[in-house]
């Protein structure tokens, strides 16, 4: 796949003493490439990966390989949180953070959940979304298929965002994703450290008996706005490039 890089982009992360770290946007490219690396060796099997764990499940397990990808491709920078509930998703090993994590294991404390929710020092948060599409009614409308799962959705894609547990979520990569030639792939690359409790909505919760659904709050148009505006990488197709452009009546890509 060819990327389209932005050429103004310098990804920061705010420490937690609020100083910024620059981060090499090389990097996150290689992270893409390793990320589709992981991809292609797990649809090298004849399990349909996509099927199997369904869209939902799918999109967050695109989360964690990336998170994994950008763990091999940052080398000790960046380490994957240890716990599953913990967040930041990466954190960061600069003098402090290392402290707290040797301390930590020293202590055989890397299982529990309050060092790591959240990690004192900081980090990256990573989120996926494959974005929305029509429902089944108004496909028969427009006289269109839904796109099944392993379908390109980009001809009929309505919007996107990313959804997180929290309120406070900031130095984010946003990753958007679509099927291409039946496998989940990377379209548009994007970062922010300026997310406010305002660029997320109110927390939604389960509704009584509603299943196993968890507690989440959905990214406003604001903070859509201002993921694009820190676009690092999109898939060099001018479907993808005017679709994004398009939804956020901007013309940055």
């Amino acid at each position: 796949m060819s990327y389209k890089r932005n050429a103004y982009a310098t990804p920061r992360l705010i420490k937690h003493d609020g100083t910024l770290l620059n981060l090499d946007i090389d990097l996150f490219y290689n992270s893409m490439i390793n990320f589709t690396a992981y991809i292609e060796k797990f649809y090298s099997s004849e399990l349909d990966l996509a099927r199997i764990l369904g869209m939902r499940n799918l999109s967050a397990t695109i989360g964690e390989l990336f998170v994994k990808s950008m763990q091999d491709v940052f080398d000790g920078i960046l380490i994957k949180n240890p716990h599953q509930d913990g967040y930041p998703d990466l954190l960061l090993m600069d003098d402090y953070g290392r402290q707290i994590y040797d301390e930590l294991l020293k202590n055989n404390k890397l299982q529990e959940k309050a060092p790591f929710s959240p990690f004192a020092a900081g980090g990256i948060e990573v989120k996926a979304t494959c974005g929305s599409i029509p429902d089944q009614k108004k496909c028969n409308k427009m006289n269109i298929s839904r796109p099944d799962i392993g379908d390109q959705r980009i001809f009929v894609l309505k919007g996107y965002d990313w959804k997180a547990h929290h309120r406070q979520t900031n130095n984010l990569i946003g990753i958007v994703w679509d099927f291409i030639d039946g496998l989940p792939t990377i379209t548009s690359l994007q970062y922010s450290n300026k997310l406010t409790t305002d660029h997320w909505g109110k927390i939604v919760q389960p509704r009584t008996g509603g299943g196993r659904t968890t507690s989440v709050s959905i990214m406003t148009r604001a903070g859509v706005a201002e993921m694009y505006r820190g676009w690092l990488f999109v898939l060099d197709d001018s479907k993808y490039i005017n679709f994004f452009n398009t939804y956020n009546n901007g013309n940055l890509m």
